[in-house]
């Protein structure tokens, strides 16, 4: 072999194993393929969403058309968001599909026109609050919960609404120090979405943040970090929990409360970035997770809760939906989102991140 076909065949070799090797910011990675099926095309799908939650869906989806495979990514919120506008700007490849829980960070990939169109009669079904410009689709409805660890939190203290949470955590008792968790708005995306929203809903929000630094609450990432340590009793209660999350899987200890004061709604965020190789079948896939079908596997995987609610309910009802539009932009707002971690930091005493 002369020297330049041995340098064909290390470039090879390098490049297949810079291929194997995990992205940064990607959590899992997961192939979905229908039995005995030979597929033709390959969708490239990037998500917030849990693999063993989603993977019911795609299953269903390969089954039903089995000439698609799909390659699953799991990536956090900060992350995805940050993959999807290097891709836009044609530094990275995109993705046939994103979704993420981050919808403000979704609506503002859309702003910056790195999402395309796509319109069916599924899409043309969908409120107002959960599709914008055809280029951002709203695919779940999921709670925003408060979780507590039944063995430690008994029924008559159990916080339904956030001024019980504000009570608790004003007793002159020591016994919540420590032991309150909620989402940290630096490294999650969905944790910022919710308490910037809180922010602007609930005449709660400075209580609750005095609270949480009177008890030394803890802020971290993730919702099976969160889950996990009230169940285990490392904390006895989560506020702002991704409901969905918590009745995916059957828990012995843990207590869940839909803020009677008002509960929030989520709806992950689908976008087709405008280089997807596969933007036709990328629609399919659309298509089949608004179809009667794909939410019954949604629902039965706990992504869609309530599935026969009213999604344009108002300000005035115990619902708040977080609607998909430009409104959401507010939250990503440099000045304001700097203020904004500023005093999260100052509340739960922490360093700013690097």
């Amino acid at each position: 072999m002369n020297v330049q076909g041995l340098w064909r065949r290390c470039a090879t070799m390098i490049a297949l194993f810079l291929w194997a090797l995990p992205v940064a910011g990607q959590e899992a990675t997961q192939r979905f393929v229908a039995a005995d099926a030979a597929p033709q095309t390959s969708l490239l799908v990037r998500s917030t969403t849990d693999i063993s939650i989603f993977a019911p869906a795609l299953e269903a989806f390969v089954t039903q058309f089995p000439t698609v495979q799909i390659q699953y990514e799991q990536w956090g919120s900060n992350a995805l968001y940050s993959d999807s506008l290097s891709a836009c700007e044609g530094q990275s490849l995109p993705a046939d599909i994103v979704i993420s829980s981050g919808v403000h960070q979704m609506v503002d990939l859309v702003n910056r026109a790195c999402a395309s169109e796509y319109r069916s009669d599924l899409t043309a079904q969908l409120p107002a609050a959960r599709i914008w410009r055809d280029e951002l689709w709203g695919i779940t409805r999921e709670a925003a919960v408060i979780i507590y660890n039944t063995d430690l939190i008994s029924a008559e203290d159990a916080p339904r609404t956030r001024f019980d949470l504000l009570d608790l955590m004003r007793r002159p008792s020591d016994d919540l120090i420590g032991k309150i968790a909620t989402y940290d708005v630096e490294a999650s995306g969905l944790g910022f979405l919710f308490a910037f929203m809180d922010s602007q809903e609930a005449a709660t929000f400075g209580g609750l943040l005095e609270g949480f630094a009177r008890v030394d609450a803890v802020a971290t990432c993730c919702s099976a970090e969160i889950i996990e340590g009230v169940e285990s009793g490392q904390y006895k209660i989560a506020y702002n929990v991704l409901g969905s999350y918590v009745e995916s899987v059957q828990h012995k200890n843990l207590g869940v409360i839909h803020p009677e004061d008002y509960t929030m709604f989520l709806s992950r965020g689908l976008m087709i970035p405008k280089g997807a190789s596969q933007r036709e079948t990328a629609g399919v896939f659309l298509d089949f997770l608004l179809s009667p079908q794909g939410r019954a596997v949604l629902s039965k995987s706990t992504l869609i809760h309530d599935n026969n609610s009213d999604e344009t309910s108002t300000t005035l009802s115990a619902e708040r939906y977080i609607p998909i539009g430009p409104t959401l932009l507010v939250a990503m707002d440099k000045q304001r989102r700097g203020r904004f971690i500023a005093k999260w930091r100052d509340t739960f005493g922490m360093d700013a991140q690097e």
